[in-house]
């Protein structure tokens, strides 16, 4: 039963949820233990976590968090795996719940599944006319709509322009502020008709970074990124591993640094201060690992992937 488990793996489940990327390299980089505890931050289709699974022995356990209530659909039937349905940002908390304080590998596959993208009502994607809703917590009740709605323009200009980068955010926020009043902006077709006279460049490019930053904002996707990347060291046990994938640079910028320093703040050398802050993370990947040639043609969404991955210092 062992050995038939075994030849399974790197194969895709469920597929046409969400396909996992970087799934080799990621579970090779965790170096499993059969008896260990393992973290699967973003469960979406279950990819990561059947892999994870696979290598498990019959002391081993799973702990996948998720917040879409429409990734428990995949929660295979596994003694090992615990479900948790909520935000990554809690790590720690309900890690606890379940009596564990330390773990033997993290994973986060971050952005959206390619099921969150592919449902039109979910309002995540530019293809479909939908409610800009964008919530991957459905439980929440701030939408991309509100977002667009209520914020002043000083707040709408430095989203745009932080987290989708947008060639002309001042502009697009005074727009969107002008408009507002005079027509509803709340339909992802209606938002994009209104606006085609402020579109910089490649209209399908333009309204992707601007629904990232509206994406980003109604989820607090940095905010709750450096939440869980501090619960990192403190959970992880000694010569273990965190595996995060992410697919811009303002997610990558966080994990990089966060593995690099243990911190998210820059820190100025000054002969007078003799304390020094102690990162408990060392860097496994220099250089972020990317998606093979084969890859990109299987899954074009493997593109923009990048794998870093950090191991936490033996106390030794």
């Amino acid at each position: 039963m062992k050995e038939e488990k075994k030849n399974s793996k790197f194969q895709i489940p469920n597929s046409n949820y969400h396909t996992p990327v970087l799934l080799k390299e990621t579970i090779d980089a965790l170096n499993i233990q059969p008896n260990g505890i393992y973290v699967d931050c973003t469960f979406g289709g279950g990819g990561h976590s059947k892999a994870i699974l696979e290598k498990l022995g019959d002391d081993g356990k799973l702990i996948a968090f998720d917040q879409d209530e429409d990734a428990r659909k995949n929660i295979p039937k596994d003694p090992h795996i615990i479900f948790v349905p909520h935000n990554f940002r809690h790590l720690q908390r309900f890690l606890k719940l379940h009596t564990i304080n330390a773990v033997d590998g993290i994973l986060a596959d971050l952005g959206v599944s390619s099921h969150q993208f592919d449902e039109a009502g979910r309002g995540f994607s530019t293809r479909y006319d939908a409610p800009l809703d964008m919530r991957m917590d459905q439980r929440q009740s701030l939408t991309a709509a509100d977002v667009i709605t209520n914020l002043n323009e000083q707040q709408l200009h430095k989203i745009f322009e932080q987290y989708g980068e947008v060639t002309n955010a001042k502009t697009l926020a005074k727009t969107i502020v002008e408009l507002r009043n005079a027509q509803s902006l709340k339909s992802i077709d209606a938002f994009k008709q209104a606006l085609r006279g402020v579109v910089k460049g490649n209209p399908n490019r333009y309204f992707a970074q601007v629904f990232q930053a509206l994406r980003i904002e109604v989820n607090d996707e940095l905010g709750a990124l450096k939440e869980m990347l501090q619960q990192i060291p403190p959970l992880l046990k000694p010569g273990c591993r965190a595996a995060i994938i992410t697919f811009h640079s303002l997610e990558d910028r966080l994990v990089k640094n966060f593995f690099r320093r243990g911190t998210f703040e820059e820190t100025e050398e000054n002969p007078f201060i003799m304390s020094k802050s102690v990162n408990e993370l060392k860097v496994i990947t220099k250089k972020p690992i990317e998606a093979s040639d084969e890859e990109m043609k299987r899954n074009p969404r493997a593109r923009s992937a990048k794998l870093r991955v950090a191991e936490k210092v033996s106390s030794e």
